[in-house]
């Protein structure tokens, strides 16, 4: 082999030699850059799947705490739906004793004090007072003894005395809705003073309600 070919050897090796070098670098590389690549995915593959999961326990605890809310709001209106409904039937079985009462022996001087009771009240020296078609008669019997004893109150209050136009009117009160009383009227109409036996069941009844659910219900039940 002369030194030209031996050269020529050389060289091609040299090449070669240098070729796979450079391929072997590449190779290298690309295996580092594929692994890089691959870590960072499944490291960014891991992030979602973890954001995914605490969004998902969020929304959960959210939706359990919307829940929990709705049952505990739910059962909140059951229990003050219980309450008014037991305090309506309190208030209906206290109206059916009025109308009973308004049968009793009592009733007459009942009217009466609701008669004197109105007059001082309503303070006008003309008064028409409205009860019941049935209590026309009742009304009638203890009219005077009422005005009577409301001079005799206000003299005894030493407030001055008068001598008030108490008159009975032609319209009667409806029945229906009413369990007893009387109603005075003065200035035509334009003052109207309620005794019906209802409108006193009304007033007591909101009056009294603070010490009727303390009677009833426990605090929470009832707040």
């Amino acid at each position: 082999m002369t030194d030209t070919a031996r050269q020529i050897k050389q060289m091609v090796n040299f090449i070669m030699q240098e070729a796979h070098e450079k391929v072997n670098e590449i190779r290298i590389k690309t295996e580092h850059d594929f692994n890089l690549e691959k870590q960072m995915l499944v490291h960014n593959g891991k992030l979602k799947i973890q954001e995914e999961y605490a969004q998902k326990e969020k929304d959960l605890e959210i939706q359990q705490r919307v829940s929990r809310s709705a049952a505990i709001g739910n059962a909140r209106v059951k229990k003050m739906k219980s309450r008014d409904d037991l305090l309506e039937v309190l208030k209906q079985e206290c109206a059916a004793k009025l109308a009973k009462a308004a049968q009793g022996k009592n009733y007459t001087n009942l009217l009466k004090q609701l008669i004197i009771q109105g007059l001082i009240k309503i303070e006008e020296d003309t008064v028409e007072i409205q009860c019941r078609q049935e209590d026309t008669s009742k009304v009638q019997q203890v009219l005077p003894e009422a005005i009577a004893e409301f001079k005799r109150t206000l003299k005894a209050a030493g407030q001055p005395v008068p001598n008030p136009n108490v008159t009975l009117s032609s319209t009667p009160i409806a029945s229906k809705g009413c369990s007893g009383g009387v109603v005075l009227t003065a200035c035509r109409g334009r003052i109207v003073l309620n005794q019906t036996l209802d409108e006193r069941l009304m007033i007591a009844y909101h009056d009294l309600m603070p010490s009727v659910r303390r009677g009833l219900f426990t605090t929470s039940a009832w707040q």
